[in-house]
């Protein structure tokens, strides 16, 4: 009996033994399997870090985006108006072709009337007294001041006018320098009217996109920026193929932020950047964009 107790007893405790180092295991694997679960864990939270960032500049691709396609829309409503207001401005220059029209028959006339006219009979010598009547009182007309050298004559508004040249036209580069001039001394309006006149009075000339591009630069130095956002965008529209086209939208977007149109702003420096990268501008414009997103 004390044999078979001894035996029972020694079993007893070998099975618990085995129990414990079972518990140990379980214990040693549920911990390996929390680690694990840990790692895994983190993985999962850098990969969502990650894809936060990822869908963050998709979201600043997709505003820039719509800026770009708002500005696109802008620039083909104005577009289109200009297109409905051209049969009006082909009425305007066909009323001052058949005003010239008129004005060069007239003349002809009167040129035909004093070839045919015969000449005058010579009158009879004056008398004394009409020598006296006649007699200079001592007072001469004051002579008309010529304009200043490489300038055409102005007109009491400040536009060019005509010269007394036997063909009565003014010369393009007059008008131009004249515009210039009046720019460089700060009297803007007299340069957007004398710009404007230019284009519409030359619009073939190969200055005819300068003109245009400075009547934004007058307006932009007036701070009167919506007015230089239309011609520059007319320019742009109009000489796509313009040396200026550069330089207009640098002055576009700086336009369109001192309104404080940010995003249209951003749009179109951006733009100037991705199409012309060779260009000084594009450097002025990654400035500019620096400073509108602050970095």
């Amino acid at each position: 009996m004390r044999k078979a107790l001894g035996a029972a007893l020694v079993l007893l405790m070998a099975l618990a033994a085995a129990a414990q180092d079972r518990e140990k295991k379980s214990y040693e694997l549920m911990y390996e399997d929390v680690q694990l679960l840990k790692q895994q864990v983190l993985r999962l939270e850098k990969k969502f870090d990650q894809t936060a960032d990822d869908i963050r500049q998709l979201k600043d691709q997709v505003r820039d985006l719509l800026g770009q396609f708002r500005l696109l829309q802008s620039d083909q409503a104005k577009s289109q108006d200009g297109l409905r207001n051209v049969p009006s401005q082909y009425q305007v220059l066909i009323d001052k072709l058949s005003q010239i029209d008129t004005i060069l028959m007239r003349l002809g006339d009167e040129v035909a009337d004093l070839k045919t006219r015969p000449p005058a009979e010579d009158k009879a010598e004056p008398t004394a007294k009409d020598k006296d009547d006649k007699a200079p009182s001592g007072k001469k007309p004051k002579d008309k001041e010529p304009a200043g050298k490489g300038e055409p004559s102005r007109d009491p508004g400040g536009l060019p006018v005509p010269d007394a040249s036997p063909a009565g036209h003014l010369k393009p580069e007059d008008v131009y320098n004249t515009a210039q001039s009046d720019y460089e001394k700060g009297n803007y309006d007299l340069a957007v009217d004398g710009f404007a006149m230019y284009r519409e009075s030359f619009p073939a000339s190969p200055k005819a996109d300068n003109a245009l591009y400075m009547i934004g630069e007058c307006y932009y130095s007036q701070k009167k920026y919506t007015k230089a956002v239309d011609a520059l965008d007319d320019l742009i529209m109009t000489y796509p193929l313009s040396d200026k086209i550069a330089a207009g939208y640098l002055k576009k977007g700086l336009a369109l932020a001192e309104m404080k149109k940010k995003n249209e702003a951003v749009a179109v420096l951006k733009f100037l950047i991705s199409k012309y990268p060779l260009e000084e501008e594009a450097k002025a414009a990654q400035e500019k964009l620096k400073e509108l997103q602050g970095k």
